[in-house]
């Protein structure tokens, strides 16, 4: 029951954040700068276009998908091996960004007097390290 709970929380705002990246893609900007990190001087680090957008959309909606094919609760044409393999590397890449970079997000940041680094540190890396807890349990568990 706790690994169906698990794929089923875990997709759910895989999609949910890729609806963000489709929504910020067409031009909207509800929480847009907010996720953005941001230097000492409160200069953006990142730039994304509309592409980028819609290739991390795709790539979330995408992980999303494969949690679901993992636990079978979708039928996916997808080889054994990929099903069974690739979401520890999902996983550790939330686990990753959940750590940061050790200068702009994650915990261990060292420009921690942004408002982009107090949601950091509130919202997105415990949300991030939550999804790599529980992309884990979906695919530790038999």
């Amino acid at each position: 029951m706790m690994v169906y709970i698990s794929a089923l929380s875990s997709s759910f705002i895989l999609f949910l954040l890729s609806c963000l990246h489709f929504f910020w893609a067409m031009g909207g900007q509800w929480g847009f700068a907010q996720a953005l990190p941001t230097n000492a001087t409160g200069e953006r680090v990142l730039n994304p276009s509309g592409v980028d957008c819609i290739v991390v959309g795709i790539g979330l909606l995408c992980f999303g998908l494969l949690v679901l094919a993992r636990r079978n609760i979708v039928q996916l044409p997808l080889p054994t091996w990929l099903k069974n393999n690739v979401l520890w590397c999902i996983a550790g890449i939330f686990f990753l960004r959940a750590m940061g970079d050790f200068c702009y997000l994650g915990f261990f940041k060292s420009i921690t007097n942004t408002a982009f680094a107090s949601l950091d540190t509130l919202y997105y890396s415990p949300l991030c390290l939550m999804l790599a807890v529980l992309l884990g349990i979906v695919q530790w568990k038999h």
